[in-house]
């Protein structure tokens, strides 16, 4: 089936490029926040009317320019890119309500050069998301980790600096380290960098030499925090919340993770790694990060952290259900990119709304808050729902299908894993909800003036976690896009 030319893809990638001098020549807070309302809507209608299209099994391209023989910066929109620009553009729009409320009521500093390098942000990963190959992938790749540094280093305190030279420490380091050079034996093997349902590298390269690139790729882009490379995600949660929220929930983390996914399957293949037991290596590498994140956010009383180090577990569930190599497992891990999205900004939303109502950032001074801000701990109770994987939200979709795939492939001691990972999360989520509404009134520690944060923060986080709601019972589109990963 021929793939249909058209500009659509590089168009959704401009959009908020394009946003940023109208960004900057906007004197007024509100007209500002007007033009990244009207990008941000733009472009999710750009990314939303391509979707028919490749619901029907098509796919679309746009070449820009041909670099070298075989190497071009070209976008492709296919089933699993729809899936994450359709998440990361629809979520820009919720977090840019978000961000005014909480930049305002926090009177941050620098709130023009916030909203044009979150801009930049966006048209990264959307960029990531449409690449056709390699090398347009990682050109997107390392402009992210550029356009968030200023984000992270937000504040412009020590600790800020300190975080930044960390993110870029990692960040870059693991890619121009790693990915970068197992990028240029691919192309010294292949004589192309083109992504490939069967592999690029097909029968081309030894097993050794496969076991060495797969390892660079999945340690080279740092941004899915694969453990040891994950010490610069706590580190960032310096950033403003809606920062934390959308680039470390959704955007820069899932940057990562889909960079590894859209790598084993477009130039490794599925075939290629199941001929060479490749499978049981990147599960034991998911597994071990699952399990040590979710021990390690066990012992956070800081929300952000806390958080911080479910997003480290919950991202190798992606790359987990992948490593199954069963269409059910594979089917789960391209869910699971849509329904830990939602959740996850949910509770990252609700954090920032409790820092900004009430200036706490632990958890042990959070008891009794239930009282004050019910609709915000609600919301957190549904987004922990989710991140643990229950009924009746998204979550469980997504694990239950992780769960069949484990089945599918044989791998009972990986079932082990996923059940005793959902414990965990139970472990540190329940109890923060607990305390905020059963603890006795002598025993709370929030004053009586508390009430909700700000409607600019309260309505996007009830928005997502409703969503959060909606996909148990509807997760169609989501659904139906991760199968056609998978069945290919």
């Amino acid at each position: 089936m021929e793939p249909i030319v058209s500009i659509k893809p590089f168009i959704a990638v401009l959009v908020s490029i394009a946003a940023v001098p109208l960004l900057l020549l906007s004197r007024r807070a509100n007209i500002r926040e007007s033009w990244t309302f009207i990008a941000a809507t733009f472009k999710f209608l750009i990314v939303l009317s391509m979707l028919p299209v490749i619901l029907k099994g098509h796919q679309m391209v746009f070449t820009l320019a041909e670099v070298v023989p075989g190497v071009a910066i070209r976008f492709r929109v296919d089933s699993l890119g729809m899936l994450f620009a359709l998440v990361a553009s629809s979520l820009w729009i919720v977090t840019s309500a978000y961000s005014i409320g909480y930049m305002r009521g926090l009177d941050e500093h620098s709130q023009t050069r916030y909203f044009c390098f979150f801009a930049l942000a966006l048209s990264a990963t959307i960029g990531v998301a449409f690449s056709a190959n390699l090398l347009t992938l990682y050109l997107f790749y390392e402009m992210l980790s550029l356009a968030t540094y200023p984000l992270v280093t937000h504040h412009q305190d020590a600790e800020a600096r300190a975080s930044g030279r960390r993110y870029l420490t990692y960040i870059l380091g693991a890619s121009i380290g790693l990915a970068l050079p197992a990028m240029l034996i691919c192309y010294t093997q292949a004589g192309t960098l083109e992504f490939s349902n069967q592999g690029l590298l097909a029968g081309t390269a030894s097993k050794g030499l496969v076991t060495l690139l797969l390892l660079m790729f999945l340690f080279g882009f740092a941004k899915a925090a694969i453990m040891p490379f994950h010490a610069w995600l706590p580190a960032a949660m310096v950033a403003p919340t809606p920062v934390s929220a959308l680039l470390h929930a959704v955007a820069v983390v899932k940057v990562g993770v889909f960079s590894i996914v859209r790598v084993l399957t477009g130039v490794f293949g599925i075939d290629l790694l199941s001929t060479l037991h490749l499978d049981t290596l990147i599960c034991i590498i998911a597994s071990f990060t699952i399990i040590v994140g979710s021990l390690i956010a066990l012992t956070q009383d800081n929300l952000k952290r806390l958080l911080a180090f479910s997003t480290i577990a919950q991202l190798s569930y992606i790359v987990l259900g992948v490593g199954l190599l069963s269409p059910k497992g594979m089917t789960g891990g391209m869910l699971h990119i849509a329904m830990h999205a939602f959740g996850k900004i949910t509770l990252f939303f609700c954090a920032g709304a409790i820092f900004v109502a009430t200036g706490k950032r632990n958890i042990s001074e959070m008891k009794g808050l239930g009282r004050r801000m019910p609709l915000t701990m609600i919301a957190f109770f549904i987004g922990s729902l989710s991140i643990i994987g229950l009924p009746p939200t998204g979550g469980f979709m997504s694990k239950w299908y992780l769960v069949l795939g484990t089945l599918q492939a044989d791998q009972i001691p990986i079932l082990v894993v996923l059940l005793a990972s959902s414990l965990l999360n139970a472990a540190y989520l329940f109890p923060i909800t607990y305390r905020a509404f059963y603890c006795p009134p002598e025993e709370s520690l929030c004053e009586k003036g508390i009430k909700e944060a700000p409607l600019w923060c309260v309505v996007p986080l009830a928005i997502t976690s409703a969503i959060s709601l909606v996909l148990f019972f509807y997760p169609g589109v989501f659904l139906r896009l991760a199968e056609l990963v998978a069945a290919k």
